[in-house]
C-alpha cells in the first residue's frame, strides 16, 4: 500500500466541502413572489426584477448599463453583433478558455483568430494579440481566467491604436477590479455567465455590461426579437428571444447580496495559497498583477513542474483529488479542444473559411504546455471554506509532491 490515497493510503481530508450554489429562504421567498405574480418570463423586456438586478450588478462593477440575457454565450454573441461585427471579420481570442469564447465570433459571422497566452498568468498575451492583427481584425476578446485578469492596460492600448472593439469575457470575474474599475466595465462590452458553477448563478443566465448608450440599446433590441429600444421607439433591428426570465432574475437579485462578502473570503484564501504554495518545490504560483485591485476567484489555478513531479498535470490532479481536495487539470488548448471542432460541423463559417480552421497548423506552445503538462485548477468551494480546508488543500499538494515517485511508478 502506498502513502498516497490514490494508491490506498489515508486521504488528507475525508469531509466534503460545502456545496454550491449557496442559498437560503431568501431565494425561496423571491421565487415564490415571482410565481404568485404570474409574470415569469422576460417579456416585456426587461422584466422588473431583471431590470433591478441589471442596475445593481452594473453599479457593483462601475458600469453604466447592464443587459440581462439567457446565458453567457449569448452575451458574447450579442456584444459582437451590437458592435457591428459580421461576415469575414476577425476576432482575436485566447487559446486557453472555454469553447464558447471561440464559438461566439462564428455565430456573429466572424472568424476567431486563436492566439497564445502569457505563461505568467495564462491569460491572453498582448504580444500575441498585436502579432495577429490584420486589416480584417475588428475585435479582441480577452478572458479573465480563474482568479486573474488579462492585462487590460495593454489590451485597451492596442485596441485604441488599431480602432478595435474589446469584449471582455468575464465568466470567471464577477466582482473583480482592475485599477479599481470593475471587470467588464473597462472594454466596450463585458460578458458574464450565470451558469451553475459560476460565482453568481441562477442555473443559467448572463449579463452584458457597457458604458455606451447606443450599444446598450442595440443589446436590448437584439435579445428582444429586434424590438426598438431607442427613446423614439423607431430603431428596429433583427434579433431573437434571448431574454432572462423573472424567476432567474429573482435568484440573482438575492445572490448578489452575498457576492461582496464571498469575494472577500475567496480573495483572502487565494492570497494565503499564493504564499503557501510558493514554498512547495515544483509548484509555480501564477503571477497576480498588482493592478488587480480586487480578485474574483472562480477557481484557483497553479502550475506544476512535470520534471519535479515525474508526471503531468492530469495524473497530479487525480492524486490530489483522491486526497479529498476537488481539483482538475482545466481546459484543453483550443486547437485540441474536443468541444471546439468547427471542421466536423456544418457551421457556415467553417465551410466558408475551411483553411482558417485547420487546427493542425496552429502553434500555441504556452496554451499547450498549460493544458497538457502544468495547470491544476482548485475548485472555488475550497476558497469559500474555512482556513482549515485551505490548509488541507496545501497539505494534499505537498503530500503528492513528496510521494510523487509513487505516481511515476
Amino acid at each position: 500500500m502506498g502513502k498516497l490515497a490514490i494508491n490506498g493510503g489515508t486521504p488528507v481530508r475525508t469531509a466534503k466541502f460545502s456545496g454550491w450554489p449557496i442559498w437560503d429562504e431568501r431565494e425561496v421567498e423571491a421565487v415564490t413572489e415571482v410565481v404568485r405574480s404570474g409574470r415569469w418570463g422576460g417579456y416585456p423586456e426587461p422584466g422588473p426584477r431583471a431590470a433591478a438586478f441589471a442596475e445593481a450588478f452594473a453599479a457593483f462593477h462601475g458600469a453604466k448599463h447592464g443587459i440581462c440575457m439567457a446565458n453567457g454565450t449569448i452575451t458574447l454573441i450579442v456584444s459582437l453583433r451590437a458592435a457591428g461585427i459580421g461576415l469575414g471579420d476577425e476576432v482575436i481570442v485566447p487559446a486557453y478558455t472555454f469553447a464558447a469564447t471561440a464559438f461566439a465570433p462564428m455565430e456573429a459571422g466572424a472568424i476567431p483568430v486563436i492566439v497564445d497566452i502569457d505563461r505568467e498568468n495564462y491569460c491572453i498575451d498582448p504580444k500575441a494579440i498585436e502579432a495577429a492583427i490584420t486589416p480584417k481584425t475588428r475585435a479582441i476578446m480577452p478572458v479573465h481566467l480563474g482568479s486573474l485578469m488579462a492585462d487590460m492596460d495593454a489590451v485597451m492600448e492596442i485596441a485604441e491604436r488599431y480602432n478595435l472593439v474589446v469584449v471582455e469575457d468575464c465568466a470567471h470575474a464577477h466582482g473583480a477590479r482592475w485599477r479599481e474599475t470593475g471587470a467588464g466595465a473597462i472594454g466596450h462590452f463585458g460578458s458574464f455567465s450565470m451558469q451553475s458553477s459560476k460565482l453568481l448563478t441562477s442555473g443559467e443566465g448572463g449579463i452584458v455590461l457597457t458604458n455606451d448608450d447606443h450599444y446598450a440599446e442595440l443589446c436590448h433590441s437584439l435579445i428582444d426579437c429586434g424590438r426598438a429600444k431607442d427613446p423614439e421607439g423607431k430603431k428596429v433591428t433583427f434579433g431573437a428571444n434571448y431574454r432572462l426570465s423573472e424567476l432567474q432574475a429573482a435568484i440573482l437579485g438575492v445572490a448578489l447580496q452575498r457576492l461582496e462578502e464571498q469575494t472577500a473570503i475567496r480573495e483572502a484564501n487565494s492570497a494565503y495559497l499564493d504564499e503557501a504554495l510558493s514554498e512547495i518545490d515544483g509548484v509555480r504560483v501564477l503571477r497576480r498583477d498588482p493592478r488587480i485591485t480586487r480578485r474574483a476567484c472562480y477557481e484557483y489555478i497553479f502550475a506544476i513542474d512535470p520534471q519535479v513531479f515525474g508526471v503531468k498535470n492530469r495524473h497530479v490532479a487525480s492524486a490530489i483529488s483522491a486526497e479529498g481536495i476537488p481539483v482538475w487539470q482545466g481546459y484543453e488548448a483550443m486547437h485540441n479542444y474536443e468541444l471546439f471542432q468547427p471542421a466536423l460541423s456544418n457551421h457556415p463559417i467553417a465551410k466558408l473559411y475551411p483553411d482558417r480552421f485547420d487546427m493542425s497548423k496552429m502553434n500555441l506552445p504556452e496554451a499547450t504546455r498549460a493544458a497538457e503538462s502544468e495547470a491544476i485548477w482548485l475548485n472555488q468551494r475550497v476558497l469559500l471554506g474555512d482556513r482549515e480546508g485551505v490548509d488541507q488543500a496545501v497539505e494534499a499538494i505537498r503530500k503528492v509532491q513528496r510521494y510523487a515517485a509513487e505516481l511515476k511508478a
